[in-house]
C-alpha cells in the first residue's frame, strides 16, 4: 500500500524541514520525501495550499468505553479524532470500570484496532478504581499497553498514597499525569470563583484549588524523581509553579486546552451548562497567562480534554449537569483562533513532536522510516456546527463560532482515514 501526500508545505521541526515537499508512505512508513514525486500507483492526497505535518497526537481524550457508550465509543471517538486531524489519542482511565487492569486495557486496544481509525494509547489508573487508596499494578498495565498513569477526573487526596505510587513506579519511564483540583477547596462549585460567580450567585472554585495540588504534586515528583505531567493547566500561579519546579530539575511537562485558551468565566449568564468544565473557565488574567505561556515555551502540549456527553445530560440544571464537552473536531481551529501569531513549526511541536516525546510513543517526525501518520491542515475559515460532529457528544461552547483553520486529510499507518469531510476506516481504505 502506498500513499502520496503531494504538493503541500511540509513542516517537520525534528528534521528541520519547512519546504514544499511531497511525502510518500509505503507499507505504513515514510519511504521518501522530495520534490515532484510521481504517484506510481500510490493513493494521492492533494495537499496544495495546505501544511503537511507529522501526525497530531491528542494526549488527553475521554473515549468513555467501557461503560459509558451512550456518551461515546472508541469507534465514534476515534472517528472524531481523525476528522479533527489527529492520528492518535491517549484515552484517560475514568471509564466504568476504570482502566486499572491489564485485561481491560487489552480490550480497549482490541476495540481500537477493530475501529481502524486513530491509534489509541491507554492511560492507566494510578489507584484501583481511581478511588485514591490502593495502588494499581503499573508494570502489568504498562505491559498491556499503557503509556502513562493518571486518576484523571479526580486527584488522590492522600499525599502518602500518591508518593508511594510514584516510588513504586519509579523504574517505569511512563509519566504520571495530574488532574489538579483540591476537592475540599472546590466544593460544589459549577464555575470559577470571581466577579462573574459573585454577580450570578453561583458557587465558584478558586484558582487556589488547582494551585495547591500542582504544588503538592511537583514536590512529590521532585522527591521521587518521577517524570510528571500537569493536565489542563488554567492558572497563572500554576504556570509559575511549573517554571519554578523546572529550575529545580523536576522533569515536568504541561498542557492547555482550546477552551481555556479561548473562553472566559462570563459564559453562564443564561445558567446553561454548555461551558461547564473542570477545571473551570477562568478570568482574563489567567486566560492571557496561558496564551503567553504557549508562546514563551512554558506549555509543552495542546490537548483537548475531549469529554463528550449526551444532549439530555448537558440540558440539565447547571448544578446537576456533567462537566466537559467535545473538543477533537474543533481543536485545530480553536488553537489558531486563540493564537494566530503561533508559527507553524511551534504549532507542530505542540500537537505532534512534544506529545510523542512526553508519552514515549512513535511519531513526531516524518523522516524516512518514521510511522506513516500524517496530518494535513489549512487556513480555511469554517463555522462550527456541533450537529455534524462524528462524536456522539454534540455539545461545545464553540458551536456557531467561525474558526480560521481546519483539518483537510488524515493519514494513519499509511492509510487515508479522513479526506473531503469523510471518515474512512483503514480496513476500508485499503480494500
Amino acid at each position: 500500500m502506498k500513499t502520496l501526500v503531494k504538493g503541500g508545505r511540509l513542516v517537520d521541526p525534528v528534521a528541520g524541514i519547512d519546504a514544499n515537499l511531497d511525502v510518500l508512505v509505503e507499507n505504513g512508513f515514510v519511504g521518501r520525501i522530495g520534490e515532484h514525486i510521481e504517484p506510481d500507483g500510490a493513493r494521492v492526497v492533494d495537499a496544495r495550499g495546505c501544511i503537511v505535518a507529522p501526525g497530531f497526537i491528542d494526549m488527553h481524550v475521554h473515549l468513555r468505553e467501557p461503560g459509558q457508550t451512550h456518551k461515546e465509543t472508541i469507534a465514534t471517538g476515534t472517528a472524531a479524532a481523525v476528522a479533527g486531524g489527529f492520528t492518535a489519542v491517549a484515552c484517560m482511565p475514568n471509564t466504568e470500570p476504570a482502566l486499572d487492569s491489564a485485561a481491560i486495557v487489552s480490550e480497549v486496544m482490541r476495540r481500537a484496532d477493530a475501529a481502524g481509525l486513530a491509534r489509541v494509547y491507554p492511560v492507566g489508573a494510578i489507584t484501583r478504581g481511581r478511588a485514591g487508596t490502593e495502588l494499581a499494578p503499573y508494570h502489568l498495565l504498562a505491559q498491556a499497553g499503557c503509556v502513562a498513569f493518571s486518576d484523571d477526573g479526580s486527584t488522590p487526596r492522600d499525599a502518602r498514597v500518591l508518593r508511594n505510587a510514584a516510588r513504586y513506579a519509579s523504574d517505569l519511564g511512563c509519566a504520571f499525569i495530574s488532574h489538579c483540583e483540591d476537592p475540599d477547596l472546590k466544593g460544589d462549585a459549577v464555575m470559577n470563583e470571581g466577579a462573574a460567580s459573585m454577580r450570578l450567585g453561583l458557587a465558584g472554585s478558586p484558582g487556589l484549588a488547582e494551585d495547591v495540588v500542582v504544588a503538592r504534586d511537583l514536590l512529590i515528583a521532585a522527591d521521587c524523581e518521577k517524570v510528571w505531567h500537569i493536565a489542563h493547566v488554567t492558572t497563572a500561579t500554576s504556570l509559575d509553579l511549573i517554571r519554578w519546579a523546572r529550575t529545580r530539575g523536576v522533569r515536568v511537562s504541561c498542557e492547555v486546552t482550546p477552551h481555556h485558551l479561548v473562553f472566559l468565566d462570563d459564559r453562564f449568564d443564561d445558567y446553561r451548562a454548555e461551558s461547564k468544565v473542570n477545571p473551570p473557565l477562568r478570568g482574563a488574567h489567567d486566560r492571557d497567562a496561558l496564551r503567553a505561556a504557549v508562546l514563551d515555551g512554558t506549555v509543552d502540549a495542546l490537548a483537548t480534554d475531549h469529554a463528550p456527553h449526551g444532549l439530555d445530560e448537558k440540558a440539565q440544571l447547571l448544578s446537576a449537569a456533567p462537566v466537559g464537552f467535545g473538543g477533537l473536531e474543533i481543536a485545530i481551529g480553536a488553537y489558531a483562533f486563540a493564537l494566530p501569531q503561533l508559527a507553524p513549526a511551534r504549532f507542530v511541536e505542540l500537537l505532534s513532536v512534544n506529545p510523542a516525546r512526553i508519552l514515549g510513543v512513535p511519531g513526531g517526525t516524518l523522516g524516512v522510516g518514521s510511522p506513516g501518520d500524517v496530518s494535513v491542515f489549512a487556513d480555511r475559515p469554517w463555522t462550527v456546527d456541533a450537529r455534524l460532529f462524528h462524536s456522539k457528544g454534540k455539545n461545545t461552547p464553540f458551536d456557531g463560532l467561525t474558526l480560521p483553520r481546519r483539518a483537510v486529510a488524515t493519514v494513519v499507518d499509511g492509510a487515508v482515514v479522513f479526506e473531503h469531510g469523510r471518515v474512512l476506516p483503514r480496513q476500508e481504505a485499503v480494500a
